[in-house]
């Protein structure tokens, strides 16, 4: 008899099941395919792997702009693939090791909640059934497949992918569409522009990248028009088959002929086969109902990461685990979803938290907006010949703290936290003039917007 049982090994769920293992509880982790899930093996990390290769290869094109002659830069595509693989390979190996080292048990197969009685609940892996007190389901999610026309079919015959084909292409598409202008889309899109393929990226919105800023959005849309990737917005996708992909746009029926067509158009709450049924789990719209307590409407059942549909980004997942954790072991902790960072890890990067000025405006609050420049960096000017990045800060007039900080430029990724931080606090902008900020680096140009 376990104390929790935890279904799924992504970062929700393997980091859930170490700190319920440090607090004393017997854990068990059914994992259906490998630890890390999607963020470690197809999403998050190798995703990143490939952009820090195209990064490295758009400097060495432009080295002469900082004073290095540098001729004949090539990529090897197959061997930025192999040190991907090797990278997951790593990870999940930590990951494994972690676990071991905290005392959880970790078993591979399909598990299926048969059952719940008073004394807990009953899952069933690999032809054997597991018994525990409570239960944290952590499935994750799946790519979201619209009913286009041929879809399943060049899905099947290798001329569609979703992000895990793509991320395992051994050569590199002469012309890639990209049905989809969101995280995911871009950043896929961005690689494979550094590396030599044609883009096209077909969105139905009239912008890119999301809840975004819009600021932000439009100006991440322009450095990549000028690196030659087509966006064509309010598109609507009507098929995808014979080696092209069609679309509507104003009333017109155009087509673009490609190698490979990436569809990337969201994600959706893997629920389906785990046996929710089985003990009441409520859902909507495909996702588990959670509160912020990370709760489900069945006692004893907590949800975490992808399967809530709520955020969904694997550190969304780590705070949520944790969160189900605390509450199981009666604590109080809950999550606040209002001050969870976002990063797009193009370049430039893009990073987010808290109110964007359109989220602010729905919902009627008074906000003073500032908009500074990254070049007030010596550190930016120096590291990023013509580069165009700015910080947007949004300020609540009344109470005088930061509801969210927007930034379009490299180190972005890594100042961000900082931002979260000043949200998740409710720091008031003399609360952070004096924060002493080290000299030189990007973050100072914080500093320098709040006076």
């Amino acid at each position: 008899m376990y104390d929790l049982i935890i279904i799924g090994g992504g970062p929700a769920g393997y980091n859930a099941s170490e700190r319920a293992a440090h607090a004393g509880m017997k854990t068990l982790v059914i994992e259906e395919k490998a630890l890390g899930g999607v963020c470690l093996n197809e999403g998050c990390i190798p995703t990143k792997t490939l952009l820090y290769s195209a990064k490295i290869y758009d400097y060495a094109k432009h080295s002469a702009d900082y004073g290095v002659n540098f001729q004949g830069a090539s990529i090897d595509h197959a061997k930025v693939v192999e040190r991907k693989e090797k990278v997951i390979k790593m990870l999940v190996g930590g990951v494994g090791a972690k676990l071991k080292k905290a005392g959880v048990d970790v078993v591979y197969g399909k598990a299926m909640i048969k059952s719940k009685s008073k004394d807990g609940f009953t899952v069933e892996a690999d032809g054997k059934e597991y018994n525990s007190t409570k239960l944290l389901i952590c499935t994750g999610s799946d790519p979201a497949l619209p009913p286009i026309d041929g879809l399943k079919d060049s899905l099947a015959n290798g001329f569609a992918m979703t992000n895990r084909e793509t991320l395992a292409l051994k050569e590199i598409p002469q012309t890639l569409v990209v049905v989809g202008g969101g995280v995911i889309g871009l950043e896929m899109a961005s690689y494979f522009n550094s590396v030599g393929s044609k883009i096209y990226v077909l969105e139905m919105l009239d912008h890119i990248a999301g809840p975004t800023e819009r600021e932000i959005s439009d100006m991440l849309k322009k450095e990549y028009e000028k690196k030659g990737i087509n966006f064509i917005l309010g598109a609507k996708v009507t098929s995808i088959k014979d080696g092209k992909v069609s679309y509507e746009l104003d009333g017109k029926a155009l087509s673009i002929e490609a190698d490979k067509a990436l569809v990337s158009i969201g994600r959706r709450a893997r629920t389906q086969g785990i046996g929710l049924e089985n003990i009441g789990v409520i859902t909507e719209r495909g996702a588990i109902v959670t509160d912020d307590y990370c709760r489900t409407s069945v006692p004893g059942v907590w949800a975490a990461g992808d399967v809530n549909g709520k955020v969904m980004l694997a550190h969304t997942g780590y705070k949520e685990g944790e969160v189900a954790v605390a509450n199981m072991l009666g604590g109080k902790d809950r999550v606040n979803y209002s001050s969870i960072p976002s990063v797009i890890y193009t370049n430039p990067e893009v990073a987010s938290v808290g109110e964007t000025t359109e989220s602010a405006k729905a919902k009627g609050l008074d906000v003073e907006i500032k908009t500074v420049t990254l070049k007030l960096s010596g550190r930016y000017i120096a590291e990023n010949e013509g580069g165009n990045g700015i910080l947007k800060i949004l300020i609540d007039k009344k109470h005088r703290n930061v509801v969210g900080l927007h930034m379009i430029g490299n180190y972005a990724s890594e100042i961000i936290y900082g931002a979260a931080i000043m949200v998740e606090t409710q720091m008031r902008v003399t609360d952070i003039q004096k924060l002493v900020f080290p000299h030189p680096t990007v973050s100072e140009v914080i500093r320098e917007a709040m006076f």
